[in-house]
Order: structure tokens, then sequence, then C-alpha cells
């Protein structure tokens, strides 16, 4: 097996603006999993590393010809840097940024610090903002909490409400983790209420080493009889695929349909489309994706930092030219798989095993095997139901 091909340059660009975060989520991979190298880092971004992460993103623009790139500004909570640091390095990359390459920024946040002078200053400066949340309802959030253990819904929901009503343009949608303890429907339509855009379902983090919740200590793919998040997906799917109009875009399902058309998709959850994220600490160090802190201590680290390193250099780091390989990259059992092309072996993270790396199947791999033949077979009958109009829901990327 060989891992080697022409690398696929970084297009979307994490940039941990501000390291901290106003709340101590009870589950929080990120400060309270195995990786613990955010306590040796500066909370906040220097403005020399802002400064030179601008540079190198609009270098390696230039290098590759990008006619796009997708600028994230996160943190912890990057709102804890201010709305006008937040905008001022903005402006810094657009600048810097080669004629022709637009710059699409947004801002992942809690909502909590949202207030209107902050949503206008972002919205000016286009800035779309993307919310983390755990659903719709008090109760889903419980373990959403400050350090003090006091519940951040209040303030959350205020901010969700907040860009709905004020800048509905620059609602960038709702990123939620799973948790099929929740009654999906119920869950589904709560954070409708909120209107988002877009939707992004995430899988909790978790590998066979140090399983996700409800999956218990199964060592095999053999092993697992249940499928809650699998079964939990296909409840929320039948909702939305059933509403008859497309209520929002869900962008796990949307991907799905897209891959098992045949058509160009993918994202970390699906599909085998190249790794194109790289993030930059508040140190200047350049990594991996944060979600690599989930398997062990460290396995996001490359060694490179925007001082003495090009993004083309982090291109050439092993772990990011195998999750660039595709098929190559996966094991053996995942390679011969008949939904190879659509699972793509699943979250990359999810696949580890200590002593045995990231080359085995998703510890969802079962759920994944779920959801998907149940999202086929919805949309095999969709296409063969007496004037069916398969576009009435879903218009799949790339097919305009």
């Amino acid at each position: 097996m060989t891992l080697a091909r022409a690398p696929f340059p970084f297009r979307q660009f994490v940039v941990k603006v501000h390291g901290r975060c106003n709340l101590s989520c009870r589950y929080c991979y990120l400060y309270e999993g195995p990786d613990q190298t955010w306590r040796d880092r500066p909370s906040a971004a220097l403005p020399e590393v802002l400064d030179a992460t601008a540079s190198r993103i609009a270098e390696h623009a230039a290098q590759h010809r990008l006619r796009a790139l997708s600028l994230v500004l996160h943190g912890g909570e990057p709102l804890l840097a201010g709305a006008e640091r937040l905008a001022r390095f903005t402006e810094r990359v657009r600048t810097e940024a080669p004629g022709g390459c637009t710059v699409h920024a947004t801002v992942q946040t809690n909502g909590t610090l949202l207030t209107a002078r902050r949503v206008d200053v972002l919205a000016r400066h286009g800035i779309r903002i993307g919310l983390s949340l755990d659903g719709g309802l008090a109760a889903h959030n419980a373990r959403r909490v400050d350090g003090a253990g006091r519940p951040s819904w209040p303030a959350a929901v205020r901010g969700a409400r907040l860009l709905a009503e004020r800048c509905p343009e620059s609602y960038a949608g709702i990123l939620a983790v799973v948790d099929p303890v929740t009654e999906p429907v119920e869950w589904y339509e709560s954070l409708l209420a909120l209107r988002p855009p877009v939707l992004d379902l995430l899988l909790p983090h978790g590998n066979w080493s140090a399983p996700p919740p409800h999956l218990g200590p199964k060592t095999t793919v053999a092993d697992r009889v249940t499928t809650p998040y699998g079964d939990w997906l296909c409840a929320v799917f039948d909702r939305w695929w059933g509403a008859g109009r497309r209520e929002t875009k869900v962008r796990l399902f949307e991907e799905c349909i897209a891959l098992l058309l045949g058509l160009r998709a993918g994202t970390e959850s699906l599909g085998l489309a190249p790794f194109d994220a790289v993030v930059v600490e508040t140190d200047g160090s350049i990594e991996q994706i944060d979600s690599l802190k989930s398997a062990y201590d460290g396995a996001a680290r490359t060694g490179l930092d925007v001082f003495r390193n090009s993004f083309d250099d982090a291109l050439g780091h092993p772990g990011v030219v195998a999750r660039q390989a595709g098929a190559a990259a996966l094991g053996a059992e995942c390679r011969v798989c008949p939904l190879l092309e659509v699972c793509g072996g699943g979250h990359y993270a999810h696949r580890y095993r200590a002593g045995y790396g990231f080359a085995n199947p998703s510890v969802y791999c079962v759920d994944l095997q779920r959801f998907i033949r149940h999202v086929a077979g919805r949309v095999a009958g969709a296409a063969t139901a007496p004037n069916a109009v398969l576009t009435g829901t879903f218009v799949p990327q790339g097919a305009t």
C-alpha cells in the first residue's frame, strides 16, 4: 500500500484567536480530554501571531492559485478576543490574499457573548456567525455550564434569537453533537425554532480505546449489535426528508445523499474527499484539526509554526499525507466494504485504537452503515415513486 499522491492544498484555515472558553462543558474533549497542550499556550493570539498567520495564508493561496478559502475564527470562545479584533484580523487576511481569491470568514461561538453591537460589527465586516449548541431546549444544554456550574442556556438562546432576528444574512448555522438519549424529532424541531439556515450534526468524539457514550467497551465491529446513533440519525432524517420542503439544510444528510448519487461531496464524517483544513494555535503552532486531540496527547501536533514554516510544509506532514490518501489510508476491512465511497471510513479521529493508530473502521461503523443504508432506501423509494421530484427537498452541491 502506498500513500503517495500530489498534496491537496489547504482551503480551510482554522485560527485560534482565543484559546480559552467562558464555559466549562462537562464533556468537552478539548479541555477535559487527553490532550492538555492548551495549558502551555497563551490565552489569546498575539498580534505578531495573527500577522504571520495572515501572511502564510496569503502565501498558500497564491502558491496554489486558490479562488476561495475559508477562514474560521475559533477557540476556545473567539468572542473573548472582541469582535473588533476578529474584524481587524479578517480584514488583514483579505488585504493580503491574492487578487481573485475570496475569503469566506466565519466565527464559531457558543453564543453567550453575542450582543447587538458585536453582531453588527461582525456583519459589517462580512463575518458569518456559527453557533455551537447541544439542542434547542434548556434540557438539551444542561451540561453546557460556566466555571461556577451555572447554566449557559439563557445567554446562548438569547444570542441565537438575536442573531436570527437582527442579522439573518450573517447566520451561518448551528453545530450540534448527537445525543441518542434525546428524543430525536423533538430535538430537531427545537433547533428549527431557532431558524438556522444550516445544521451540522456531529457524532461525539470517541474511539476504540475510549468509546463514545452509550457504546460500551466493544472491541471490534462484530461486537456491535445495537446502533443507538444510527437509529437516532435515521429518525431525524425521516422528519427532515418527510417535511416536503427544505426547512433547513442538514449538511450530513445532504452530503450523504450526494455521495449516494455519485456526486462530488464529503465532510469529515463521510466520503473520501481530501482533507483540506489546518489549525493555527494561539502561539502560532500549525496543527492538524482539533478532533484528533480526543485520541491522545499531542495527536494534532506537527512541530511546525507560522514563523518558521509555510502551510506547504504542513502538507508534507505524515498525518496530513495519510488524511489525503483516500481509501489507501484505510484498513483492509474498510477498503472492501460496499459503502466505502459514501462512508469513507467515517471521521478520522473515530478510527483510533491505541497501539494500532488510525487504520481501523470507525468506532461508529455499524451506526454509519445503518444510517447510510436507510438514507439510500429513502432516496431510492423517492426516485421510483410516481411523479417523484427528488430535488424538492434536496439540491446536491455541484448539481446546479
